[in-house]
C-alpha cells in the first residue's frame, strides 16, 4: 500500500516558521504529483499544496502563496513543505498525499499525518 510518513510539526508562535517532511515509502515520489494537505480542528481535509516533479509544476492555496514553499529530494524519496510567517488559521494535521497529477486521481493512502498547532 502506497503512503508516506508524514514529520516536522510542533507549536509554533504566530510569525514562525515550520518545515514538513513527507517520505514515501514503496514507490517513488519522483513518479507522481505530491500534493499537500490539511485538516483544520472542526474542517475537511483541504488541499494546501502541490508539486510534480516531472513537470516542474508548484501550486498553492491562495491562503499560503508567498508564505509556504514545496520542494522535492528524489534522492531522499522525500517531499517539504516550508512554511513561514505562519498564522492561527494554519493550524491543523498536514498530510501528504500521491496523486497522477495535481488534481488527478489519488494513489495513496492517508498516513497519520503530523500536527502543526500556532498559537501565542
Amino acid at each position: 500500500q502506497y503512503q508516506f510518513v508524514e514529520s516536522g510539526g510542533d507549536l509554533v508562535q504566530p510569525g514562525g516558521s515550520l518545515r514538513l517532511s513527507c517520505t514515501a515509502s514503496k514507490f517513488f515520489v519522483e513518479h507522481y504529483s505530491i500534493g499537500w494537505f490539511r485538516q483544520a480542528p472542526g474542517k475537511e481535509r483541504a488541499g494546501v499544496s502541490c508539486i510534480s516533479s516531472g513537470t516542474k509544476e508548484e501550486k498553492y492555496a491562495d491562503s499560503v502563496k508567498d508564505r509556504f514553499s514545496v520542494s522535492i529530494d528524489n534522492a531522499k524519496n522525500t517531499v517539504y513543505l516550508q512554511m513561514n510567517n505562519l498564522t492561527p488559521e494554519d493550524t491543523g494535521v498536514y498530510y501528504c498525499a500521491a496523486r497522477t497529477s495535481c488534481s488527478g486521481a489519488f494513489i495513496s493512502s492517508w498516513g497519520q499525518g503530523t500536527p502543526v498547532t500556532v498559537s501565542a
